[in-house]
């Protein structure tokens, strides 16, 4: 008899995660990773550049093609202390990522996180100087963790942050950026700048796979979901339900709605455009019912709804209409939404992604994929070394 969501507990998802099994750092080749195909309870494994004859006929794989931003920038005081200002989420004048990071002489305000906190005063400013660009750090609120920037005129604060900033790598890989992770940490089709954290399961594929792909009558279509380093954060409440999802800022245009709804079986390319997916499920069924916050997606919403649902293309037919009525290209709106056991995927058939964090949401959403055999696959994954996280390799579940 299964759970209901709100008797799921995050210590029934934990497994012994020794660190030499964590990657720290890519391999010479994307493809070269070892891929494990998960099919009717089955298991076998090969390496990525294989995947196009994994994958089921006329199979239409859809991938998140966020970029991510610089957001990691390491500031120093005059008197020698340093100050970590890593970039979440900005507040003012604009709070479109995208739309904040064009912005050119004036001033943006960003929510941060902030290491070494205790050595930075509220309202002191910190100035940071390049041979391209100068940047002044305000700290506003120290309880607010907002952090007001300035930087040189004419210069689009995406470039200002690109000569200042490091990538960020996630906490697990011990240690600092180097000059080739600003391209092993950004996926072959990464265009949208926006994300703290890389859509890692894309990370495997080359432009040569995709043209494979391709070849052999397949399709690729695109989201995006700029992904928050909420990805990362630990569940601290053993109840599931009582985690605070983040939420994260998704784009999907008319073009990529259209193929979901004509095109079949459905593949996602990583948890991030699973969740996007899932996301415009639920968006389709708040705008048929006229919800004032349609494009907006908590975390509850799918456990809690009461009302009738439809199939997922006609779900996504009224998302269509109502671009239509508003003249849009493209749907945009905020995620919040948690895939855990006892939620009905609906998007897709199948899932390319990595190995996860052991008590994490993404493991949640993995066993809402698979159930408990999660546990025989982790499990394998490991009797065949296979390296885990970011920069490890891969796996296809399918069969959803």
């Amino acid at each position: 008899m299964s759970l209901a969501p709100q008797e799921v507990k995050i210590s029934d998802f934990d497994y012994d995660l020794p660190q030499e099994f964590i990657a720290q750092k890519p391999l010479d080749k994307r493809d070269d990773s070892k891929l494990l195909c998960y099919k009717n309870g089955q298991s076998s494994h090969h390496t990525f550049s294989e995947i196009t004859g994994l994958l089921p006929e006329k199979a239409m794989l859809v991938f998140n093609n966020t970029k991510v931003i610089p957001a990691r920038l390491f500031v120093t005081k005059p008197t020698g202390a340093l100050v970590q200002v890593f970039l979440l989420s900005p507040v003012a004048p604009y709070a479109e990522v995208e739309r904040a990071l064009k912005m050119q002489n004036q001033a943006s305000v960003w929510t941060c996180m902030i290491g070494n906190a205790k050595r930075w005063k509220e309202k002191e400013t910190i100035r940071v100087e390049t041979s391209d660009v100068w940047m002044e750090f305000t700290l506003l609120s120290k309880e607010d963790r907002k952090v007001q920037m300035t930087w040189s005129e004419g210069v689009p604060f995406c470039d200002a942050i690109e000569s200042i900033g490091k990538m960020p790598l996630p906490p697990y890989i011990k240690r600092e950026a180097q000059l080739s992770d600003a391209t092993r940490y950004q996926t072959v089709y990464a265009k949208h700048d926006g994300a703290v954290a890389a859509p890692t399961a894309g990370l495997h594929f080359t432009p040569e796979i995709i043209a494979n792909l391709q070849s052999k009558g397949m399709s690729t279509s695109e989201l995006t979901l700029h992904v928050g380093a909420g990805t990362f954060k630990p569940v601290e409440d053993d109840l599931v339900w009582n985690h605070p999802m983040h939420e994260e800022y998704y784009q999907v245009s008319r073009k990529t709605i259209q193929s979901l709804i004509t095109d079949r079986p459905r593949i996602a390319t990583g948890t991030t455009s699973l969740r996007t997916l899932e996301t415009l499920y639920w968006v389709g069924i708040q705008l048929r019912d006229g919800s004032e916050s349609a494009l907006n997606v908590t975390q509850h919403l799918p456990y809690l709804y009461e009302g009738d649902l439809v199939s997922y293309n006609d779900a996504l037919q009224y998302v269509l209409d109502y671009m239509d009525r508003e003249g849009l290209e493209d749907v945009v709106g905020l995620s919040g939404i948690m895939i855990m056991p006892g939620y009905e995927i609906r998007s897709v058939e199948g899932l390319i992604t990595n190995f996860h964090l052991p008590k994490s949401t993404l493991l949640l959403l993995i066993s809402a994929l698979v159930g408990t055999d999660w546990k025989h696959i982790y499990k394998e994954a490991k009797m065949k070394n296979y390296r885990f996280l970011s920069y490890g390799d891969s796996s296809l579940l399918m069969g959803i």
